[in-house]
């Protein structure tokens, strides 16, 4: 049934367009967001030292990201906290333990239509962007670097402080 289900569709880049009355903004990309360079986080920082640096640098959340550049996930202000006061985690606990796996990518050059899509069911989502990436050996891979993070109220604003009257 999912796959009669046009915002599902979308954000799992299976169909581009499909709102008939598309706002203004629809198909701008992504990266006219202007976003900030995110704060991230290694797998083995300490759930205290994540919440300090989260709250020193004025930061919710922060995505996690191994040094290959792998993404690991998202580690927020409010879970860690919870965790440690619920007993599920330790201060001292890697925040790998109290990370949020389930997470959407969104690139550069996607549609702030797609995201929309995306932000309906999640609070966020990681802005990645594609680089090609060589080898001493001559090989080449690609490879996700973070860019950002975005979230709803980001789109809001921007819609908000560009809205075509």
């Amino acid at each position: 049934s999912k796959f009669l289900n046009d915002k599902w569709m979308i954000k799992n880049g299976f169909l581009n367009d499909v709102q008939e009355h598309k706002p203004w903004w629809w198909n701008i990309k992504v990266q006219k967001l202007n976003l900030s360079a995110p704060l991230i986080l290694l797998p083995e920082v300490s759930c205290q030292k994540a919440i300090e640096i989260l709250q020193e640098k004025g930061y919710d959340q922060a995505p996690v990201v191994a040094e290959s550049g792998l993404i690991l996930g998202m580690v927020t202000l409010s879970n860690t906290l919870t965790s440690v006061l619920a007993g599920n985690a330790q201060f001292s606990d890697p925040v790998t333990k109290v990370i949020y796996d389930q997470f959407s990518k969104i690139g550069l050059e996607d549609s702030l239509g797609k995201l929309s899509c995306i932000l309906e069911n999640d609070h966020f989502a990681i802005v990645v962007h594609e680089q090609m990436q060589f080898n001493g050996n001559g090989s080449s891979f690609m490879k996700q670097m973070v860019f950002g993070v975005v979230t709803a109220m980001d789109l809001l604003t921007f819609v908000s402080r560009n809205d075509e009257k």
